[in-house]
């Protein structure tokens, strides 16, 4: 198994990192008024990831990030 080590990581990670707790924090929060911010901010977070994980060619990790936004739009949708 390889481990990858980056030598920076870049503020697109960490930004995808913030979106993602974000986004946990909304939909854990109980708050059902809300419900459609914290998809639609998951939305952009696994957007992030999924092309992330085409970036770094791990095709596993991008296709469940991508199954993952599929369920947000998903939340958005059923939300509006």
């Amino acid at each position: 198994m390889k481990i990858r080590f980056y030598e920076k990581l870049d503020g697109f990670r960490w930004l995808g990192f913030i979106l993602a707790m974000i986004s946990a924090f909304i939909l854990s929060s109980g708050n059902e008024e809300l419900q459609w911010l914290g998809w639609a901010v998951a939305l952009f977070s696994c957007s992030i990831w999924v092309y992330m994980g085409y970036k770094d060619k791990d095709i596993p990790r991008a296709l469940m990030e991508l199954m993952y936004l599929c369920l947000a739009i998903r939340g958005v949708w059923n939300w509006f």
